[in-house]
């Protein structure tokens, strides 16, 4: 008996060796093993002979190339959660499904941002780079290097999702108040067990806390959300810390804010326009009042597995003429 024709998938990016041998398997997969981003070009050219295209974050898939995209191409099996660089709507009106990659990467972006939580008020990469320098140190004192305690603090989470729900377990157990705000106020239970304190009003919380945390979607509704006018009501001795996406922020007026004394610094994974990062952002890190990382939110092995697993599940629902699992729908986008 002949097998079925196995299905064009276009990878974009270096996936883990598992994912790609697993894909390797089951698909006709078109690998990219040199992981150079894909120009505009290459992803229309891409788009016009898969049957699934699997991009990542970085490839931005816009009404245009969908609509140029050949009539082969069914399936935007998305390897990441977040599509805001996907329109959703467009692939949809053209008959063309988008899936993403929920629920995998929650625990370690609720870890990599506790770990900023307490990066920045310590002084942690501060500290660490006194003695990566020159190794020279002149020992103990009781006034240098001083941080910010974190016990007892206040914490506003914006975006109370998975991730949201994930840091303020992790935040709780740290010692630190937590406080909320959300499209939805959560479950009474969930508000029992974290203790926390529900803000129908962004602005009236982020004038109370001492350090926020970034954790909810981007969609065109949340595009600057904590604009220049919510950052200035933040105390001068609050920090603010995103794992999310880089446009939640102003991040122009967040550099004016930290550079004027009005916010006490901050703890970023991501950037409003990256790859490329702001030149006044590295100065504040320079000078310890900012903490950058590269996008590191997810960055486990065991995180990006499971994101190619369930890659592969959504391809072979749709491979078997099943609705995938993770589809996402425009209004949801």
């Amino acid at each position: 008996m002949v097998g079925r024709k196995k299905p064009l998938v276009v990878i974009t990016r270096k996936l883990p060796d598992p994912v790609e041998t697993r894909m390797r398997e089951l698909f006709d997969a078109r690998l990219n093993v040199d992981d150079q981003p894909m120009s505009r070009d290459e992803l229309a050219a891409a788009m016009q002979e898969a049957e699934v295209l699997v991009p990542t974050i970085t490839d931005r898939i816009d009404e245009d190339l969908i609509a140029g995209a050949g009539a082969n191409l069914k399936l935007i099996a998305n390897f990441g959660n977040g599509v805001d660089h996907i329109d959703v709507a467009a692939a949809s009106r053209k008959g063309i499904a988008v899936t993403n990659t929920p629920n995998v990467l929650t625990e370690d972006t609720a870890d990599m941002t506790m770990g900023l939580i307490l990066t920045v008020p310590r002084r942690l990469i501060e500290g660490a780079k006194v003695l990566a320098d020159n190794g020279k140190w002149a020992g103990w004192s009781p006034t240098w290097m001083l941080g910010r305690r974190i016990w007892g603090k206040r914490l506003g989470i914006v975006g109370m999702g998975r991730i949201g729900t994930a840091v303020a377990r992790r935040a709780k157990a740290f010692g630190l108040s937590i406080h909320y705000h959300n499209r939805k106020r959560v479950m009474a239970s969930l508000e029992d067990e974290l203790e926390a304190t529900y803000w129908e009003s962004l602005d009236q919380m982020l004038a109370r806390m001492d350090i926020i945390s970034v954790n909810c979607p981007s969609t065109p509704a949340t595009f600057h959300l904590l604009s220049g006018r919510r950052l200035a009501l933040l105390q001068p001795s609050a920090y603010i810390v995103n794992t999310a996406r880089g446009d939640l922020i102003d991040e122009d007026a967040l550099i004016q804010l930290i550079q004027n004394g009005k916010i006490a610094g901050a703890g970023l994974d991501v950037f409003e326009h990256e790859p490329a990062i702001n030149p006044k952002l590295l100065k504040l890190a320079a000078k310890g009042k900012v903490v950058l990382l590269p996008h590191m939110g997810s960055a486990t092995i065991e995180g990006r597995i499971d994101m190619g697993e369930k890659v592969i599940i959504n391809i072979r629902a749709y491979q078997d003429g099943h609705r995938p699992p993770d589809r996402v729908l425009p209004n949801r986008a």
